[in-house]
């Protein structure tokens, strides 16, 4: 019993420090004055009508989402159907891919964004200050993290015996790769596009060294306003939270409907 209850008082002691920021950023965010009290004197919501009523804000807000999802769906075009072809037709690549994986942890991002600024201000490929580089450098940098969470989900299942009984089958490459191999690694896929959206909606280095201003995204905005009004940054920072909290819940939906029609069909 005793192991039991520390047990349950570590866990949430962590639950708590996890939280508590959380918890502080809203209620600060809602507070008319909070200075020498515990909780907040007076509550009002006119700043988050405010932020809501901003189109600087709801501009910046689809500017990250489009950025966000339009890497992470160029990142799964690109990784999957690599990694499918690495493991199956080309063993040899795997080591390769391991490596090009770990690369984007010793690049910091101030080194990334330099290089690419040098690569494509000039040239016959000028694309600074536009999406088009943001999502480049957003495809490096969630590269790590696409790549373990699909590896994860390929060494779960057998993919060469599937591919052979698929082929034998009457099944073409490409069919197999589609009806087969891509819905049993989807939750993995899912896995690596939540973590994705959670560095990218926080990542601000590139996106400031890269766009700036002229592709204003969430955490430049954020920047800007917390110079201005702190409470209007609280209100900021648990506004995305919540969109973060939907795309991942959104998410993590449609993994598990998947699988309830994969359950169905067999």
């Amino acid at each position: 019993m005793k192991k039991g209850f520390l047990a349950k008082f570590v866990l949430a002691l962590i639950f708590a420090y996890l939280f508590f920021p959380i918890v502080a950023t809203i209620l600060f965010s809602v507070a008319t004055r909070w200075s020498t009290t515990i909780l907040p004197e007076g509550y009002t919501l006119a700043y988050y009508h405010q932020l809501f009523t901003s189109p600087e804000f709801i501009h910046s807000l689809l500017r990250t989402v489009y950025a966000s999802f339009a890497t992470i769906i160029l990142s799964i075009l690109l990784i999957v159907p690599s990694m499918y072809l690495a493991i199956v037709y080309y063993p040899r690549l795997e080591k390769f891919f391991e490596i090009m994986s770990i690369l984007p942890f010793a690049m910091p991002g101030v080194i990334l964004a330099i290089g690419m600024i040098q690569m494509y201000s000039s040239g016959p490929i000028r694309i600074t200050s536009t999406p088009w580089i943001l999502i480049g450098s957003y495809f490096v940098l969630i590269l790590p993290f696409m790549y373990q969470a699909v590896k994860n989900s390929f060494r779960t299942i057998n993919v060469k015996a599937l591919t052979e009984a698929a082929i034998m089958l009457g099944c073409g490459k490409l069919e197999t790769f589609v009806k087969i191999i891509f819905p049993n690694v989807l939750r993995g896929v899912i896995s690596a596009a939540l973590i994705s959206v959670s560095v990218l909606f926080g990542e601000f280095v590139l996106a400031n060294l890269l766009v700036g201003d002229n592709y204003e995204t969430i955490q430049i905005y954020l920047y800007k306003l917390q110079k201005v009004d702190g409470h209007m940054a609280n209100a900021l920072v648990a506004a995305y939270f919540l969109v973060i909290l939907f795309m991942s819940l959104l998410l993590i939906w449609f993994a598990f409907r998947n699988q309830e029609q994969q359950m169905r069909k067999h």
